[in-house]
């Protein structure tokens, strides 16, 4: 358990085409619930066992995506810390004022080497629904659609994730808990700040910035199986599932929300100490590393982002 510093994922933003598909999507199939709508439009979600206000983002564009994702730290002082370390390493950091987005205190700001958008930030105000903290129940409100209990984690496509993961390790203290190494070089990364396999993963990708899929943790196998019938019984588009990773042990299911943005629902996975050492692949054992009973890649896993 991480008790100083970045503590986990925060939030994502991504973009979606058509805001109302998208919200019945999030909310009434993978079981988050809308807290807010902003005035300029962007949607807030949540799953009921998450305290802090929001962690998924919904932006109406012209094209799907991904805009930002934040991690949150444990106090206020970690964000100027952070800020130091980044600038020290050499990326220009901007800042976010609170309340840019509802019950969120202030951000930093910084784009890495894959071209994608980090925040850090220290305060969110708690929202409806949450957790009883006196005398509590197993849940709150009761479990609908995939019944996702929180915000898990983001993979991200882009290039030069060796400099990602150098970075991540030298200036926000990350560390690397899986990789694959392919002849010509790094291929992917699950970096972690917790004691969850990944927080955070990459890719190797040409195009900066792409958005693989966006994560939400289900309490166990059983629950895959009934987002399975889920998707199954409202049409949704799948890419691959229920199956197992070998990377990070988990179950899992890809599928798509109605802008094209790849979802996966996830199970399971290892605890991770930070005295691990990392778990390597190759590429004779790639595909058992993805996808473990396939034993074989998907065209679509590796080709289709946002």
């Amino acid at each position: 358990m991480a008790i100083s510093g970045i503590l986990r994922p925060g939030f994502i933003q991504i973009r979606v085409l058509d805001m109302p598909a998208a919200i019945e999507f999030y909310t009434k199939r993978i079981g988050l619930h809308q807290v807010t709508e902003g005035p300029d439009g962007r949607v807030y979600l949540k799953a009921a066992d998450e305290f802090d206000h929001h962690s998924i983002v919904l932006r109406r564009a012209d094209s799907a995506g991904v805009d930002a994702t934040a991690f949150k730290c444990l106090k206020d002082s970690d964000l100027d810390h952070y800020e130091r370390r980044v600038k020290e390493y050499g990326f220009a950091v901007d800042h976010v004022k609170a309340g840019e987005q509802p019950g969120v205190g202030r951000r930093i700001g910084f784009t890495i080497p894959s071209g994608h958008r980090i925040e850090l930030y220290a305060h969110a105000d708690q929202s409806d629904p949450k957790p009883r903290v006196h005398n509590p129940h197993v849940w709150e409100v009761e479990p609908h659609g995939m019944a996702a209990r929180r915000f898990d984690h983001s993979l991200l496509y882009g290039p030069d994730i060796d400099k990602n993961l150098d970075f991540f390790e030298k200036a926000l203290d990350f560390r690397c808990a899986e990789r694959v190494d392919m002849p010509d070089g790094l291929l992917a990364i699950w970096l972690t700040t917790s004691m969850k396999a990944h927080d955070i993963a990459f890719v190797k990708y040409p195009e900066p910035n792409k958005l693989h899929h966006v994560a939400f943790d289900l309490e166990n196998w059983q629950a895959v199986g009934h987002a399975a019938d889920i998707i199954t019984r409202y049409d949704i588009s799948i890419d691959i599932g229920p199956t197992r990773h070998g990377i990070t042990r988990g179950q899992t299911i890809y599928f798509f929300d109605p802008s094209g943005n790849r979802c996966e629902v996830f199970a399971g996975g290892y605890t991770y100490y930070p005295d691990n050492p990392t778990r390597t692949w190759d590429e004779t054992q790639v595909g058992k590393g993805i996808f473990y009973y396939e034993r074989q890649m998907n065209e679509a896993f590796l080709s289709v982002v946002s």
